[in-house]
């Protein structure tokens, strides 16, 4: 199954360096992309730096695939500054016909909220993920993809 091992996280990629020092990056990438599907832990607050990252890798993925399959998987969240609101809210516009389903994973209420309040804003089919269930997420994503 292909989702066994997509919760490893590149050690090197764990830290990044900024003004006033190192702090921990707040969006990893779960594994290699596998088509048009890829994934991410996303922890802490979310900053216009660490859009800077995953999006345009998100965008290389559109480039060489068209409709592409998001993963985003919560763990200790605390929500975006408001600089990195603007980036998702950016993103969102930008890229509403080139995601296709978006598979959110968490345990907080407040994610499986936000996963109903973010469909009017994104042309994907997005669905909300218990965290034990990241394996049906993973299927969910990679079924005819």
């Amino acid at each position: 199954m292909f989702a066994a091992g997509c919760g490893e996280i590149n050690p090197q990629r764990l830290h990044t360096f900024e003004k006033g020092g190192w702090r921990a990056k707040v969006i990893r990438k779960l594994q290699p992309e596998k088509g048009n599907v890829i994934g991410y832990l996303v922890s802490g607050k979310l900053h216009d730096d660490d859009y800077k990252v995953f999006v345009p890798e998100i965008e290389a993925l559109i480039e060489r695939q068209g409709k592409v399959r998001l993963l985003i998987q919560f763990q200790d969240f605390h929500g975006w500054d408001l600089h990195a609101a603007w980036d998702d809210a950016a993103f969102g516009i930008k890229h509403y016909r080139d995601l296709e389903r978006i598979a959110l994973v968490g345990d907080q209420a407040w994610e499986k909220w936000m996963a109903k309040l973010s469909k009017p804003f994104v042309g994907a089919e997005i669905v909300f993920f218990p965290a034990d269930e990241i394996d049906a997420a993973w299927d969910w994503l990679l079924d005819d993809a």
